[in-house]
């Protein structure tokens, strides 16, 4: 464990000494920010809706600033997670084999399940620093918004939706890692990453092709399906018993490859 922890350590300081993690870190910050303050508009046009017409006219969530502004802003933090961590997974091992490095990796005294480990938990510290600058929204909505009924947020909702963030951000770079594995391409491991996110987030709507029971089979294997209940503060022991098998499924096909690849 502690050989793994030393190559996290490695992974972040490359994550924090190049200005490509700073500029994921400005693009999620940019996009959060337009998506919260269009949030913020239409809640607002929704209050002077219900102050002229009542709240008959208006959908119930415009009733308090959490279901009105925070849900659907965690619902664009999800979406641009999906175009940022393949990015950020993109360079794990990819990047070792471009510069010709995964072989010196490969003959050092270190498990390959060490070094699938300790890459992992390196690119899980930088997509918790990324979502964890979006706190910054709830924080300022919370200092400045005002309520009549107490608190101004649910603060109960909000981290339990952020804790599905970090599942959600958990999942993409465990796939994204394995992914960059199979080449030494960083641009190919980001766009197949994006390609497998954005398939398995859709099936959905995919999913309306085919005849039940299959249709609410594979409805239920989306991500966007599993996520919904915690973005809204509802806990499910089965979506995280669900995320917690596909990060343990793509470590394991990882430490797979990279096996493969050291007597290969």
């Amino acid at each position: 464990m502690r050989t793994a922890l030393a190559i996290a350590r490695k992974e972040l300081s490359i994550y924090f000494t190049t200005p490509w993690a700073y500029a994921v870190f400005t693009a999620m910050l940019g996009l959060a920010a337009f998506f919260f303050v269009g949030g913020l508009y239409e809640f607002q046009h929704a209050q002077e809706m219900a102050r002229q017409y009542g709240w008959e006219r208006v959908p119930p969530e415009f009733r308090n600033l959490t279901d009105g502004v925070m849900v659907p802003f965690f619902s664009s933090v999800m979406m641009i997670t999906l175009f940022v961590v393949p990015f950020l997974s993109m360079r794990l091992f990819a990047e070792e084999k471009r510069n010709k490095t995964f072989e010196l990796l490969m003959t050092a005294p270190v498990r390959p399940v060490e070094i699938v480990v300790g890459k992992y938990l390196g690119g899980l510290g930088i997509i918790t620093a990324t979502l964890g600058l979006t706190l910054f929204f709830p924080v300022l909505l919370s200092f400045l918004g005002r309520s009549e009924a107490g608190a101004v947020l649910e603060w109960g909702t909000v981290l339990l939706a952020y804790g599905g963030l970090l599942l959600w951000g958990a999942t993409c770079m465990a796939i994204g890692m394995f992914i960059s594995t199979l080449t030494e391409s960083q641009m190919l491991a980001a766009l197949g990453t994006f390609a497998v996110l954005l398939t398995w987030m859709r099936l959905r709507g995919l999913a309306q092709a085919t005849e039940e029971p299959m249709r609410s089979f594979i409805s239920h294997l989306s991500f966007d399906a599993q996520l919904q209940g915690l973005l809204r503060g509802v806990l499910d022991v089965e979506t995280l018993v669900f995320f917690a098998s596909v990060i343990f499924f793509s470590l394991l096909l990882s430490h797979r490859s990279v096996e493969a690849q050291r007597w290969a």
